[in-house]
């Protein structure tokens, strides 16, 4: 299978580009560097010391005697993505090539128009990409639970049916979006049931939670091979925050009450679940979402497996409740369906049999790459009320 991926040389894109180049299939990546310059310009950084994207390629031949092929541009400026399409004539496309931070898309209007342009007009070049090159490839494009938001009902993958006045209909499941970023993958998902219900096409949605873990079976076969691992309040999510916070000392810092419930899997869990998407692919003219995560916390929650964890490891571990800078609710009803893909084999690896091992192991090889200054938060959902001049 000729299998291209975009974002390539991201936290997830450079793994998944190993599995699949590893497994057999003829791979290329593309990427433009965004997150390493992103990175660069807010002062921070991967904690896993992470090389340039030829070394990448350079070792990776070294240790499997296989070649990954690289692309270098950015999907969302002329016709780069359609070359690519056209010249590699892939048979499933993988796309992580987005802006993937909420906090990113909320800092400053020039944040916010970046996020869409990156993510909906990439995409939507993607789409007229695959259109007109190789309508029968199979798209896997990495969605978010985020989209659906907090209801107060279950959530189900992708549809909903629904009974309105005596009629009923199955319509894509109501979506809240909390960032522009957000905003953004929902933009997405419209495009690309749009593509598959008028052009035919063939895709899958993977509404993704927040993933953790640092290594994956390839990337521990030499160091050069390792993917990045961010903390920063930017671009790390809550438990790996949590979780560098624990090993240099720092209290945990929780946002709000912290009962906002969100769903997790392992990297390896990515992984597989790419792969059994791209194994069995949709049909012609099908659009299918798969919620992708295999357990749900509350972040108080996840705040007290770190601290149980850090103890296990002599660590202590204290908890530091901060005002949210987010606008959400702070406590609310969760229950997302996922069936999809452990109906197609998924066996999930959970959180409790690896934290440990996974991810604490792993910061305390690299803590001294720590950059504490970039963890706590510094971006705001809402402004702050503008004074009034006195009468």
């Amino acid at each position: 299978m000729r299998v291209l991926i975009l974002g390539g040389d991201g936290y997830l894109g450079w793994p998944t580009a190993l599995r699949f180049s590893g497994t057999g299939h003829e791979v290329t990546v593309v990427d433009n560097f965004a997150r390493r310059r992103w990175h660069l310009d807010a002062g921070t950084d991967s904690l896993t010391p992470i090389v340039s994207l030829d070394e990448r390629l350079s070792a990776w031949r070294e240790v499997s005697g296989r070649t990954i092929e690289a692309q270098i541009g950015d999907i969302a400026e002329g016709t780069f993505v359609a070359d690519v399409v056209r010249d590699v004539q892939p048979d499933t496309i993988i796309h992580y090539g987005e802006q993937p931070s909420a906090p990113f898309s909320m800092q400053s209007v020039d944040h916010a128009v970046l996020t869409q342009q990156s993510n909906v007009i990439g995409t939507l070049k993607l789409l007229w990409a695959i259109r007109e090159h190789v309508p029968d490839a199979h798209l896997v494009k990495l969605g978010t639970m985020g989209e659906y938001g907090t209801p107060n009902i279950d959530i189900e993958e992708g549809f909903i049916d629904i009974e309105h006045k005596g009629r009923r209909d199955r319509l894509p499941f109501p979506k809240l979006p909390g960032s522009l970023y957000h905003c953004s993958k929902v933009h997405d998902s419209t495009n690309l049931h749009f593509a598959c219900r008028v052009w035919g096409l063939r895709a899958t949605d993977l509404n993704q939670g927040v993933v953790y873990g640092i290594e994956t079976d390839e990337t521990k076969l030499d160091e050069r091979l390792m993917t990045r691992f961010d903390y920063d309040q930017t671009f790390g999510t809550a438990l790996n925050r949590f979780c560098v916070q624990a090993m240099i000392g720092h209290p945990l810092t929780v946002y709000g009450l912290g009962g906002q419930t969100r769903g997790f899997l392992n990297i390896l869990d990515t992984l597989r679940c790419v792969e059994l998407t791209a194994e069995n692919p949709a049909e012609p003219g099908e659009f299918r979402v798969f919620n992708q995560f295999t357990e749900s916390f509350t972040v108080g929650e996840l705040a007290e497996k770190v601290r149980h964890a850090g103890g296990e490891l002599g660590v202590e571990v204290t908890v530091e409740h901060l005002a949210n800078p987010r606008v959400e609710l702070e406590e609310h009803y969760y229950n997302p369906v996922h069936t999809k893909l452990p109906s197609l084999g998924l066996e999930p690896t959970l959180l409790s049999e690896t934290l440990i091992e996974s991810v604490l192991h792993g910061i305390e090889r690299y803590k001294h790459r720590i950059i504490a200054e970039g963890i706590d938060p510094s971006t705001q959902w809402r402004q702050a009320p503008v004074a009034q001049p006195a009468k």
